[in-house]
């Protein structure tokens, strides 16, 4: 065929199976673990094309290994792992999957609302470790999410989505984004305010943005300063968001409340993170997107975007620069 797909991660056999009807496919042989940063500039030598995660660099070192290809497909609405200036400067087509994650992540981050306002994870704890003796009126009671304020950092897709589950829980939903959204406040009942009032406003802090220059360590010291003390951060946008000591320092201090978080400045966290040693932190891995459906359509988006870039077709769902 002279075209090869490089795949960075295992995925269905049944998505491999249509790549191998327009090229040579080769995956690496793991769901969980990355390609070594070796193997895949080694394995990209030849590829037409290659679709990555988040884990896989794509910078100049990358091009200069990879001189015959056409197209960077990311299997992620994000796409902060890739230089899209030097690619686009290079003539290489880069793609995301945006919009059939949306739904998906918003859910996961409803969930750890309630999981941290209700402090689930500790009663589950509670129970499995023997505790549970006899009932308190006070019992790991913790904080209600309806009647609340949610401030949503960031009223892209993922926020508005965020918005519109909210309804049903009589919040006040107050929003921050670089930009007003005026459709969003008139059909979803949101309303706009600056960063520092929404941080003094909000009961929930809910981060949806995605990381740029301009809201990379957004939440730090100055931050959690201005949020309520009885407020709770989740974070479902990126790690970099947040300085992690910041948020540490800030909780230790009972500057706020507690912390949900999808994502870490660096993943897999390590074991001893601190994190990890705070009941009033919860952390998921990275799983904001991670139901079957949505995975699947993300893969197959992935799948089409390939086919079309070797049959110089424009792609499915281009990242303009």
């Amino acid at each position: 065929m002279g075209e090869k797909v490089l795949v960075a991660r295992q995925l269905p056999n049944k998505f491999i199976q249509q790549i191998e009807q327009f090229a040579e496919v080769d995956v690496w042989d793991s769901e969980l673990e990355p390609m070594p940063r070796e193997q895949f500039l080694k394995r990209a030598a030849d590829a037409t094309i290659v679709i990555t995660t988040l884990s896989e660099k794509i910078d100049e070192t990358f091009f200069e290994s990879a001189p015959k290809i056409k197209g960077v497909l990311n299997l992620a609405v994000g796409y902060d792992n890739i230089d899209i200036d030097l690619a686009h400067n290079k003539g290489v087509i880069v793609t995301n999957t945006p919009e059939v994650l949306t739904e998906t992540t918003a859910e996961l981050g409803f969930t750890l609302m309630l999981t941290a306002a209700r402090r689930i994870v500790e009663a589950v704890e509670y129970v499995e470790n023997g505790e549970w003796k006899s009932w308190g009126p006070y019992l790991l009671a913790g904080k209600d999410v309806h009647g609340s304020t949610v401030g949503i950092y960031g009223m892209g897709a993922i926020g508005e989505a965020f918005a519109r589950r909210l309804k049903g829980f009589n919040c006040k939903v107050i929003y921050h984004n670089r930009s007003k959204k005026e459709k969003a406040e008139k059909e979803l009942n949101v309303e706009y305010r600056n960063m520092d009032e929404l941080l003094a406003e909000s009961d929930f802090v809910v981060c949806t943005a995605p990381l740029t220059s301009e809201t990379k360590g957004i939440f730090n010291k100055e931050t959690f300063k201005k949020m309520k003390d009885s407020a709770i951060l989740i974070n479902i946008g990126r790690g970099g968001h947040v300085v992690e000591s910041d948020l540490i320092e800030a909780i230790k201090q009972k500057e706020i409340l507690g912390a949900a978080l999808d994502v870490v400045e660096n993943e897999p966290i390590a074991m001893d993170h601190p994190f990890l040693g705070m009941k009033q932190v919860i952390v998921v891995p990275h799983i904001g997107s991670s139901s079957i459906n949505t995975r699947d359509h993300m893969v197959q988006l992935c799948v089409d975007n390939a086919k079309q870039i070797i049959a110089g077709s424009e792609p499915v769902t281009p990242v303009k620069k």
